[in-house]
């Protein structure tokens, strides 16, 4: 992985920080990488694997209007997904991942196009859209997964 999950870890612990990821096309691949590393209990709160629109806006708080405006794959609601884990969790800092992981898409919102959010207390939460391209499913949701372990890790190297 790009981004070792045992060093997020210790860059999470390093920080005084804990985590919560919200995970659509991943369906909880990034808590589980988290999760793989022993003693990570003190650095991980909780994930939402919200794969339905109605689960973003049930279990985060996404307005359905935004999703109904923008599209579940979008910046907007990947803002509003990392917001909401954030707000319904104990944690510091929080990822959020809503793509088209395929097979299919459109030509507005190809397979492989992931939108990331990553929201910190008393932060401004960041956004960005990744193309990944065509790659197959599998490939799509780990390089996914890897994308935010390393948006978190970057995050909190710039918080030390």
């Amino acid at each position: 992985m790009i981004a070792d999950p045992q060093a997020v870890n210790a860059a999470l612990r390093a920080a005084g920080m804990v985590l919560a990821t919200a995970e659509s096309c991943t369906g909880g691949l990034i808590a589980g990488a988290i999760t793989d590393v022993p003693g990570s209990s003190d650095v991980f709160d909780r994930g939402f694997v919200t794969y339905s629109n109605a689960a973003k806006t049930e279990m985060l708080g996404v307005d359905p209007t935004l999703i109904e405006a923008h599209g579940a794959v979008s910046e907007p609601v990947a803002r509003a997904m990392a917001v909401g884990a954030l707000t319904y969790s104990t944690a510091d800092i929080a990822v959020s991942v809503t793509g088209v992981a395929g097979p299919g898409g459109t030509e507005a919102k190809p397979e492989g196009m992931v939108c990331f959010g990553l929201a910190m207390t008393g932060r401004e939460t960041q956004v960005e859209t990744v193309q990944f391209g065509a790659l197959g499913r599998p490939v799509v949701r780990m390089r996914t997964a890897e994308h935010a372990l390393a948006m978190i890790h970057t995050a909190l190297k710039s918080e030390a």
